[in-house]
């Protein structure tokens, strides 16, 4: 195994990997993405914060169609982690209604989405039946 990266600024890597968001200071809403002010309150101090790695499947869909490369069917859902939305797919499990339902517990889960010439791996992030 070569050197890792993470998919996304928001996934840290390492022996516990997790979700850091964006959490406004006024008013407590969180972000993954980067932001000059809270869409919430506008305000514009925020600090970092880790996002639990358990949660509860809200929502999701079984995407059937794709683009090209794009193995389907797959899973595409929203997790509350604790007060926290978090967009994902569900990883691990046939993406099928017997296997995949509203109120399951989930955790978060990591994976390797490919890899560079020089053996370095993109290792991006799911939900796992917990």
């Amino acid at each position: 195994m070569g050197p890792q990266i993470p998919l996304v600024d928001y996934l840290v890597l390492g022996e516990r990997p997790r979700l850091v968001a964006h959490e406004c200071d006024s008013c407590g809403a969180r972000f993954f993405d980067h932001r000059n002010a809270c869409a919430a309150c506008s305000n514009t101090s925020f600090k970092s914060v880790e996002v639990p790695t358990d949660g509860v499947l809200q929502a999701f869909t079984i995407v059937a169609y794709a683009a090209p490369g794009i193995p389907v069917p797959f899973v595409a859902g929203v997790v509350d982690c604790d007060g926290t939305s978090v967009r994902g797919n569900v990883i691990n499990t046939p993406a099928d209604p017997d296997h995949v339902q509203l109120g399951m517990k989930v955790r978060l889960a990591t994976y390797v989405v490919g890899a560079d010439d020089d053996g370095t791996e993109a290792i991006g992030f799911g939900f796992e039946p917990a």
